[in-house]
């Protein structure tokens, strides 16, 4: 992105859909935006994303709890500079154009990635190799699939979709078809997480 293209009027471009009207913004935008604790904000795909907070139920938080356990575990067990695991709707700019910046609810984020940042980052900038999302009352099937989308196409090589609910994983990566996981399976995440393996119901004991 140019500084042309930076310092250029900032300008709201439309796209029209079946089900509503979606704001179009740049990266620096959308960072712009003043926060306000009511709304929960992502960019995907230079698209605005808004929608009221909500606060997660017990249930998603337990889930997510339990995921960043196991996936910390595992990673006690690798060799030193290997990573981190992270949780708690951990921020990423994933892209800078179109601009893409989401929060995601457990990250496991490689060392290199991890050594790019500065102490000052609040946001980590960068694609993580294992990108979690808990499901929630609130998340629509249009919403999910847009994230997933755009989880795959900036390379995040392996995104979990959990569902407290029906307690189930499905497991997306890319140009391949997504592989579905119940309380029955283990689940393991070759070549990325090299020896992991975990019965899928005990992310939702």
């Amino acid at each position: 992105m140019t500084a042309a293209t930076l310092n250029r009027p900032a300008q709201n471009l439309f796209v029209t859909g079946s089900e509503s009207i979606k704001i179009r913004k740049r990266l620096d935008e959308f960072l712009a935006l003043p926060e306000d604790s009511n709304i929960e904000r992502e960019l995907i795909n230079g698209v605005l994303k808004e929608r009221p907070l909500t606060r997660r139920n017990r249930f998603h938080a337990k889930t997510e709890a339990s995921i960043a356990t196991f996936l910390t575990l595992w990673l006690l067990e690798q060799p030193e500079s290997h990573g981190d695991v992270l949780s708690g709707k951990v921020g990423f700019t994933l892209q800078r154009d179109p601009g893409a910046s989401v929060g995601i609810d457990v990250v496991y984020v490689s060392a290199e990635v991890g050594a790019r940042q500065n102490e000052f980052s609040t946001m980590i900038e960068g694609v993580p190799v294992l990108a979690v999302d808990v499901l929630s009352q609130s998340d629509t099937h249009e919403d999910v699939t847009a994230k997933v989308d755009q989880y795959l196409a900036v390379g995040v090589p392996l995104v979990w979709i959990a569902d407290p609910h029906f307690r189930t994983v499905t497991v997306h990566r890319p140009d391949q078809q997504p592989n579905f996981f119940t309380t029955d399976d283990d689940l393991t995440a070759e070549p990325y997480l090299p020896g992991f393996q975990v019965a899928v119901r005990r992310f939702f004991e």
